[in-house]
């Protein structure tokens, strides 16, 4: 067990935290949360031992291995994507070199009955065993699994890191450290430049870890699904609860209330108490008592609510001037890169005032199409036309980076500020909760949240009509992504936004276009729907599914074409290959049928949490904790799924 004890962060008169103390267990999944700026990013570097406390220490045990994701890394640019993931197995290598030392000595060596000989021996066994524990000789193998996982192909694994952008070598760190199997992963924000189907994968594959798992994440379905145990630094301190985040929402809410009641209780009893010692202070025979008042009151602990909690983005995009009906008509276009189709075949109009969640899988051309829609890209062929009056707002996913970082906040917006706007600037930045002197930080000491609350503060210094988003809400804590969403739902323009947050697209969105390398496909609603349109496909295994039965009629094809020879199964085997393959089908229907029985619950339970009253906290703990048993129902569903999947094709491919 891992602990820290007493730990505090200061950084000249500004304190980030203090007197923490914190116990992680060997299997403890703690979603590590707090406002931008709180330090949850710096508690992690100290934990991985690249930061060092102002005050305080860490215990870890002897031998505990740790892996740490951070946003922002360098990487080995000139390495393969293969050679840096197999960079997790410095111990297997190392431990090879020495087994190679020692297999020679053994050779060498005739002193057969000599303790020194048996020793070596032993050390031989020892290195043999470990390697086994590993799993040293599937190691290769491991290493293309979990990159297939992340998104990368066969082809992949021989390029140079440096031809991928940031979030591809991301992915690369990410793999070594699960190959890795570290007792303690740390990782901050792992799902930022990961499309939905990848998130879905890491969420499976951690479900599994063996180890300890500490995660800063903004993704509330994917805290929800993987933590038991939250962990918020907010007012200098850490709030502990035993549940995932939904559920310490709703008891962080009762906590702030109580202490909200508890402060006004004792501010009416120190309110008496003065009272009292005003009335009997200058009463000879009640001046003993009146001065065990005040004594009383010089000693009362006062009761503080965190201010820090109740601070919240403010803000509302400015009205949208009118444009046209059309915003964007696309007609046949195709996109390629020398060789590289990225997509063809795009057809599609965005009407004036409609809201479209642009999705796809990575390397599917999203950000290439929003490129396009904002003039930066050029079509191969057909036609792509922007309406008339059409005044476009753009948030790149690495917006961040192109904030000047010697300049400081105030001088960010300065720079892009016209007009009256400009003696506002203060005000606006005090909403996106800059204030006193934050204003004159520099761009570069800031937080990946902070800057990214910089360039949305910038989006408003512009009345846009329509705004492409491009992953709005890396790097944005919990709340301000809250606040974000309201903000873009009340916005009356047009929207186009690009994110692999479910959470943060569900009931914001229309229209879901999916953009694939055939075309553009068009959903109605929002993500939830297209996700439940998708349950074929949206689920990793469902698609997996589909591709099966495409193959396999292929593949049926051919067997008529080129028969195999007579033989086969004898009457008896036959019979129970049939039987069991009526098991295995009747399991998947079966199954299917529970799973469409849950997604009802899911829309119910839904409706409910949407129509209950928030001040009834004891029907949204109740709320909060059914939809978590039917969520976990669900996922047990379909595992079990995937089982029987796998079952009847095995099963179906020894009748072929």
């Amino acid at each position: 067990m891992l602990h820290l004890t007493s730990l505090g962060v200061h950084f000249g008169d500004r304190t980030l935290f203090e007197g923490v103390d914190l116990a992680i267990g060997t299997k403890d999944r703690i979603g590590l949360v707090g406002r931008n700026g709180a330090g949850k990013s710096t508690l992690l570097k100290i934990i991985a031992g690249l930061q060092k406390p102002s005050e305080g220490s860490v215990h870890t045990p002897k031998e505990y291995r740790m892996g740490y994701l951070p946003q922002e890394m360098e990487h080995d640019e000139g390495a393969t994507v293969l050679e840096v993931a197999m960079q997790a197995f410095e111990e297997m290598q190392a431990l090879e070199v020495r087994l190679e030392k020692l297999t020679k000595e053994v050779a060498e060596r005739t002193d057969y009955e000599s303790d020194s000989y048996a020793q070596l021996i032993q050390e031989l066994s020892d290195a043999n065993e470990r390697l086994d524990a590993i799993g040293a000789s599937s190691t290769e193998e491991q290493a293309h699994r979990i990159l297939q996982g992340l998104g990368f192909q066969l082809g992949d694994m021989s390029r140079q890191m440096h031809e991928f952008s940031g979030g591809w070598k991301m992915r690369v760190e990410l793999a070594k450290l699960l190959l890795m199997q570290p007792d303690l992963l740390l990782l901050d924000e792992p799902t930022n430049h990961l499309d939905i189907e990848s998130i879905e994968w890491l969420e499976a594959f951690l479900l599994h870890h063996p180890g300890a798992i500490l995660l800063i994440s903004h993704d509330r379905v994917f805290l929800d699904t993987l933590t038991k145990r939250t962990v918020e630094i907010g007012g200098l301190k850490l709030y502990d609860y035993k549940g995932p985040y939904s559920a310490y929402q709703v008891w962080r809410e009762d906590e702030r209330m109580r202490q909200e009641q508890a402060a006004k209780n004792q501010q009416k009893y120190i309110q008496d108490t003065e009272q009292l010692i005003n009335k009997f202070r200058a009463k000879k025979n009640k001046a003993a008592f009146a001065q065990s008042l005040i004594k009383k009151l010089d000693k009362l602990e006062r009761v503080e609510v965190d201010a820090a909690e109740n601070a919240q983005i403010r803000f509302r995009f400015p009205p949208a001037p009118r444009t046209g009906k059309v915003i964007f008509e696309a007609q046949s276009v195709k996109k390629c890169f020398d060789e590289l189709t990225v997509f063809e075949g795009l057809d599609f109009i965005m009407a004036r005032q409609e809201k479209v969640a642009l999705v796809g899988k990575n390397g599917a051309g999203k950000t290439t199409l929003t490129r396009m829609l904002l003039k930066q890209e050029t079509c191969t062929s057909g036609e792509l036309t922007v309406g008339h009056n059409v005044d476009i707002g753009y948030y790149a996913q690495n917006q961040t980076d192109e904030l000047d970082g010697n300049l400081t906040v105030m001088e960010t917006l300065e720079e892009v500020a016209v007009g009256d706007v400009r003696k506002q600037l203060r005000g606006l930045l005090g909403s996106f909760l800059f204030s006193g002197e934050d204003v004159d930080k520099k761009v570069k000491v800031l937080s990946g949240g902070e800057k990214a609350r910089l360039a949305l503060c910038k989006l408003l210094l512009h009345p846009y009509n329509v705004l492409i988003l491009d992953e709005p809400t890396n790097h944005l804590d919990l709340k301000s992504k809250s606040v974000l969403k309201e903000a873009l739902q009340g916005f009356d323009g047009s929207l186009v936004v690009v994110s692999h947050d479910r959470d943060f697209l569900s009931d914001m969105t229309q229209l879901v276009y999916e953009v694939t390398p055939t075309g553009l496909k068009q959903y109605i609603g929002d993500i939830k729907q297209f996700l439940h349109e998708k349950h074929a496909a949206s689920i990793t295994a469902y698609e997996a599914k589909k591709t099966v039965k495409v193959e396999r009629t292929k593949e049926k094809a051919v067997v008529q074409e080129s028969p195999k020879p007579s033989g086969g199964m004898d009457y008896k085997t036959r019979k129970e290959h049939e039987k069991a393959l009526r098991k295995a089908k009747n399991a998947v229907d079966r199954l299917e049928k529970n799973i469409a029985k849950l997604e009802a619950k899911q829309e119910e339970q839904n409706a409910a949490m949407a129509a209950v009253d928030p001040s009834d906290r004891a029907q949204v703990t109740d709320l909060a904790y059914a939809f978590d048993a039917v969520q976990q129902e669900m996922q047990e569903c379909i595992n079990q799924w995937e089982k029987a999947i796998q079952e009847v094709e095995r099963l179906e491919a020894l009748n072929e």
